[in-house]
């Protein structure tokens, strides 16, 4: 017997088919997004913008990787969107939204809200606006940033550090596990390669009650392989460079950066949620 439409499969079909991108907020996702921007003030002008058309605009130009000045004109004025992005950004919108879609994916499919165990690696990435002009990463041969990064055991992103390129892993991963907990009350296990087995990190994580669980190569290990846990994490690295704003860093400022990661990732659960 093959497999026939029903009526909630052609409802949703025609509601992917009424937007213009792909990267537009669908019914269902903008049902789960409504709740949490700040409402307008009772007092002054009302905004004269859509902040639906606002979100579909900063997530077009995050996946298409375009600068600001070559949004689409039907979002309206890019100096106007531009403006919101800042607002909202300052206001951790993006980095709320991203936080609450997490706990929602994590409840549906049986885990806990907050994670007790991540995984931490770093990326390099050029960054020819950044200031100071960035870092020199010897190992990978790029001037830029390196992302510091923590997730979860299924890749979800919990908490993302800037720094200098030359920074090593272990450094930058403390000021991770100095603020996560914060963050995610729970954690308390993390993974993480033999360029995070360092004294200082490691004293650090005893001092904040964290167990650093270093992943080593296999014996004899030639080329890549899979390794336990630690593949979570290249696959988070993998989503988030599917969204060619982040495949570089054009940010001039971290917290800017930062703000565009959780723009991405949180685009990815949402849709996860309004579509399983």
């Amino acid at each position: 017997m093959g497999w026939m439409w029903t009526r909630e499969h052609r409802a949703r079909q025609a509601g992917f088919e009424r937007r213009r991108y792909p990267t537009d907020l669908t019914d269902q996702e903008w049902r789960i997004i409504r709740p949490v921007p700040p409402s307008s003030s009772a007092r002054g002008r009302r905004p004269g913008v859509d902040l639906r058309e606002v979100l579909n605009a900063i997530r077009y130009l995050a996946r298409a990787g375009c600068g600001w000045r070559m949004l689409p004109v039907h979002f309206g004025p890019w100096q106007t969107i531009y403006w919101w992005f800042r607002r909202l950004a300052r206001r951790f919108l993006f980095a709320t939204l991203h936080n609450i879609a997490l706990m929602l994916d994590r409840e549906r499919v049986g885990r806990e809200a907050s994670p007790s165990a991540g995984v931490l690696d770093s990326q390099t990435v050029k960054s020819p606006h950044a200031l100071g002009g960035g870092g020199y990463d010897a190992a990978k041969r790029l001037k830029g940033r390196k992302r510091h990064i923590a997730v979860d055991a299924d890749g979800r992103l919990l908490m993302v550090n800037f720094t200098a390129a030359d920074v090593q892993d272990a450094s930058g991963a403390e000021q991770i596990v100095r603020a996560i907990r914060k963050r995610w009350p729970w954690l308390k296990h993390l993974f993480a390669d033999g360029a995070y087995d360092r004294g200082k990190l490691m004293s650090a994580a005893a001092y904040h009650d964290f167990v650093i669980e270093v992943v080593r190569k296999l014996a004899g290990q030639q080329g890549f392989q899979v390794l336990p846990r630690r593949w979570v994490v290249e696959r988070t690295f993998g989503w988030m460079t599917r969204w060619r704003r982040l495949v570089r860093d054009y940010e001039r400022r971290c917290d800017v950066s930062e703000a565009m990661i959780h723009v991405s990732m949180g685009a990815l659960l949402i849709r996860r949620i309004a579509h399983p």
